[in-house]
């Protein structure tokens, strides 16, 4: 829901701000007052062109700003995180535009793109009357209401994973079309390859173990003559440590026999010996391993240089050099066995197309045995709202595949068109007029029928319908009375479900108002600004009465409009 929507600079409006309540939110005021330019103003902040000359003459800049409330929009939250956004249960949403004709544009204080701002603005408002952002006249909105109406998210949700799936397939067969023209020319040459890899038959690994093994080869009498030393330092040597060690012991186990204190020392002493015995038979035993061997030094030395050449060729590492191997192997199995593989995702392909095709179908078949209960009740509804004689058709359509092989439907002999909603094009046509063919709604509807459409849709998909605000300007043109008071009850039954904020001239709409808001336009130092303020019972009370007998208001008046408030 819109809690609040901040205006500065903006045609009539200086400075202006305005607290939006849920449920109905009306907004009255006298004709040119600028009640308009407040919804022309939200509609900036919904990514709408934006005019330059609206800025208020004198200002630099106009700024609109709105907090909407978005704690379970899900589809929101996933949006702003695709775009690298921060996710606030309250949103702000800010636009500034220069009287240079600049415009930018933020979300929770980051910068964003007109594009998302449309984008984010198509899931928080649906706004209606004499402006272009209107879900109604975007055709492609049309199939996901008549799902809404029938209940049939769920099956459309089963063909749009069936789709996905037969769509991969069909990729993976093109991919493997594309594919076998290359993996013709490049066939000798992978063979070539995996020869020269498997003559040499590295192993993981195997680089490292010979480069640690080449070095003890190179270093072989050096370990010889350190380890020799090292033996006799420890332990055959004149005054090795061994004895040293053992010498200083025995004076320490005389001197326990004196003072216990020492007892400490001589097993410190004692763990050394041990040590040093030990230390002492490890370098003898390695002394006597140490191999001089220069044939296996030289065929280490040529197995490293067949190593070397290879990482030269195939990437610069053993590691890419086995990796290659592995795909030119994969590569020349495929080149081997393609047509098996080719029949295999062929096969494949036929059974996705199969199954996305029966729930297509089945999902068709409901959308046309809803169409007809959805057009019944938008006639009614627009009969009810005051459009005389209306013809309302929902109209399904399908469209030949132009590329059959990359159809993911196939019904007998034709291939059709399809997305992941289907393989149905669904658009709404009208009629208002007797004897006139229905055309696209788009074509026929003026501002105020498209919002008795919309109202009359609204009200059919008031419960499965996930816009949370509805904005209708003007949607009470050309009606009156018993009409006028359709309209507003239809409002108020539509505000149970969402928040609705509606500019009406009509006391049978403003009487039904949870929130009353009126808009005036006062002169100050020979400049005008529009002003709005939201009304008490008493002052809601006078401005029906306005509405109901003009700016003179009687008690008479007051009286008519106390019980068409329902107050007593």
């Amino acid at each position: 829901m819109l809690k609040a929507l901040y205006i500065r600079n903006y045609a009539l409006i200086e400075d202006l701000t305005v607290q939006f309540e849920r449920g109905l939110n009306i907004i009255t005021g006298e004709t040119g007052a600028g009640k308009s330019i407040i919804i022309d103003a939200l509609s900036l902040i919904l990514g709408e062109r934006a005019d330059s000359s609206m800025v208020r003459k004198g200002a630099d800049k106009a700024i609109v700003e709105g907090a909407f409330i978005v704690t379970d929009n899900n589809k929101l939250r996933k949006l702003l995180a695709e775009n690298s956004l921060d996710w606030q249960a309250e949103m702000i949403v800010r636009r500034e535009l220069s009287v240079k004709g600049q415009s930018r544009c933020f979300i929770n204080d980051s910068p964003a793109t007109i594009a998302l701002l449309k984008e984010v603005g198509d899931m928080l408002v649906d706004l209606h009357g004499q402006h272009e952002h209107q879900s109604l006249l975007r055709s492609e909105t049309h199939c996901g209401m008549l799902d809404d109406y029938g209940n049939l998210s769920a099956l459309a949700a089963e063909f749009g994973e069936a789709f996905n799936i037969c769509l991969t397939t069909l990729n993976d067969l093109r991919e493997l079309h594309a594919r076998e023209r290359q993996l013709i020319e490049k066939k000798t040459f992978y063979e070539f390859q995996l020869r020269e890899i498997d003559a040499v038959g590295p192993r993981e690994g195997e680089e490292a173990d010979l480069e640690a093994e080449l070095l003890i080869l190179e270093n072989s009498e050096r370990l010889y003559a350190a380890t020799e030393r090292l033996y006799q330092m420890m332990y055959e040597g004149e005054n090795a440590i061994h004895d040293q060690l053992v010498l200083a012991r025995n004076e320490l186990e005389t001197l326990c026999t004196i003072d216990k204190s020492f007892e400490g020392a001589k097993d410190e002493i004692s763990s050394a010996v041990i040590i040093v015995n030990e230390l002492a038979k490890f370098i003898q035993q390695y002394n006597s391993r140490v191999e001089f061997n220069p044939e296996r030094l030289e065929e280490i030395r040529n197995r490293l240089g067949h190593i070397t050449l290879l990482k030269k060729k195939y990437g610069g590492s053993l590691e890419s050099v086995l990796d290659h191997r592995s795909t030119i192997a994969r590569e020349l199995e495929l080149a081997n066995n393609f047509d098996t593989e080719l029949a295999s995702l062929h096969k494949q392909r036929e059974l996705h197309r199969k199954a996305c095709t029966d729930i297509g179908q089945r999902l068709s078949a409901k959308r046309h045995e809803v169409a007809k209960k959805l057009d019944r009740s938008v006639e009614v509804g627009l009969g009810d709202l005051g459009i005389g004689h209306p013809r309302f058709e929902t109209r399904i359509t399908q469209s030949e595949s132009k590329d059959p092989e990359r159809a993911v439907i196939k019904t007998g002999s034709r291939y059709l068109e399809a997305t992941p909603e289907g393989f149905d094009s669904v658009e709404f046509f009208l009629s208002t007029n007797i004897g006139e063919d229905p055309k696209p709604l788009v074509k026929v509807a003026s501002g105020g029928e498209v919002s008795r459409v919309m109202l009359a849709l609204k009200m059919i998909l008031a419960k499965s319908d996930r816009l949370p605000l509805l904005v209708f300007d003007e949607i009470d043109v050309g009606v009156s009375g018993r009409i006028a008071l359709a309209v507003g009850q239809a409002l108020k039954k539509l505000s149970q479900f969402h928040q609705v904020i509606a500019i009406s001239h009509l006391p049978q709409i403003a009487s039904l108002a949870d929130t009353h808001f009126v808009v005036e336009k006062v002169e100050d130092k020979k400049r005008s600004r529009t002003h709005i303020r939201s009304l008490d019972l008493d002052e809601r009370v006078k401005e029906v009465a306005k509405l109901m007998s003009g700016v003179e208001v009687t008690e008479h008046g007051l009286e008519s409009a106390r019980e068409l408030m329902g107050i007593k």
